[in-house]
């Protein structure tokens, strides 16, 4: 990996605030996620929610990428078939667990891939993480608890649980995805669309072990369920998965995964403003504590990045001048949690 020249500089000379922005916005998008998943799915329909969900995704992606897919190699191929199959793994294990547990325990437990990630990283770089990274991840993860005390927890469930693996799979997906050097030069938007095909084939493969077909779960919902099955496609599958394989490239996973571990404030203020929620005065401290760790981790992990090394270049060039940082179409869009 080469090492960065500054801490506030990226590819392109890009300040740091400029990647944390767009990853930022993924964390709203996805906070909105819950209150939409909630909305449209049960144990029966999750797997045909995803499959509609990314049915709807790949065509969209796959006209951004163009001919870019054409031109990925084998390998690059197998690669993105691989981490499709993560991301399966992923949102299976969340939507399941969202179904059968609180929000509340939600937002809390997947909110540990802040401590898993850094965690993984200092295992695979046999490095340790700085005691100021994990004073952050400390201060957010505890802002995330105080936040979701307002309603207080329920029993611990299989939903709980569900969530716990989802944590650790979210881990291993942007572990993977940062470090597989097959894909760090290859198109984004070309190696997407092979991720949104990876993880359709999985759903599919399950559809006939499901309670409900995608085509009675399409046939049933109303206008406003489209409305929402639309958001996560287009937004929070989309637009979000693009921005964390773009932005994962260009920083650290670990300052990738605390900035998306605001999600859990996204959430609450969704559901303040949309769901009627009325958190308490715990839930307001936590909501400073996640701001300020969230702050705190930012330049924690910045002389962290610099001195890990930054993402990889490719021989004789920039990365700005790789596909993968200018992906075909102006625009390329990304994945969630739900």
């Amino acid at each position: 990996m080469t090492p960065l020249t500054s801490g506030t500089d990226r590819p392109g000379n890009r300040p740091l605030w400029l990647i944390d922005l767009p990853v930022v916005l993924v964390a709203v998008v996805w906070g909105s996620s819950y209150l939409a998943a909630k909305e449209l799915a049960t144990t029966a329909t999750v797997i045909a929610l995803l499959l509609l969900r990314f049915a709807v995704a790949a065509p969209v992606m796959a006209v951004v990428a163009g001919r870019a897919i054409g031109r990925l190699s084998a390998r690059e191929t197998c690669a993105g078939v691989l981490l499709g199959m993560l991301l399966s793994g992923v949102l299976l294990l969340e939507t399941f667990g969202v179904v059968h547990t609180s929000a509340t325990n939600a937002g809390l437990i997947i909110s540990l891939t802040m401590i898993f990630t850094p965690l993984a990283e200092a295992v695979a770089t046999r490095t340790r993480p700085t005691g100021a990274f994990l004073g952050a991840a400390a201060l957010s993860v505890t802002g995330v608890a105080l936040l979701t005390q307002g309603p207080g927890f329920t029993t611990p469930s299989s939903g709980d649980l569900l969530m716990l693996l989802a944590a650790v799979a979210r881990t291993v997906y942007v572990m993977a995805t940062g470090r597989m050097k097959t894909v760090r030069s290859t198109d984004s938007g070309a190696l997407t669309v092979v991720q949104f095909t990876g993880a359709i084939a999985v759903f599919a493969l399950a559809s006939p072990f499901a309670g409900v077909s995608p085509a009675e779960v399409a046939a049933a919902y109303s206008p406003q369920q489209w409305a929402a099955l639309l958001h996560l496609a287009l937004m929070c599958t989309l637009f979000a998965f693009f921005v964390q394989m773009w932005a994962v490239r260009r920083t650290s996973p670990s300052r990738v995964s605390l900035l998306l571990g605001t999600e859990p404030l996204w959430a609450a203020v969704i559901g303040v403003v949309a769901g009627g929620d009325r958190p308490g005065p715990l839930g307001a401290a936590g909501a400073v504590l996640i701001l300020v760790g969230t702050a705190w981790g930012r330049q924690a992990a910045a002389p962290a990045a610099t001195a890990e090394g930054g993402p990889e270049r490719p021989e004789g060039g920039s990365p700005e001048a790789t596909p993968a940082s200018q992906p075909a179409g102006a625009a390329a869009q990304g994945t969630p949690p739900l």
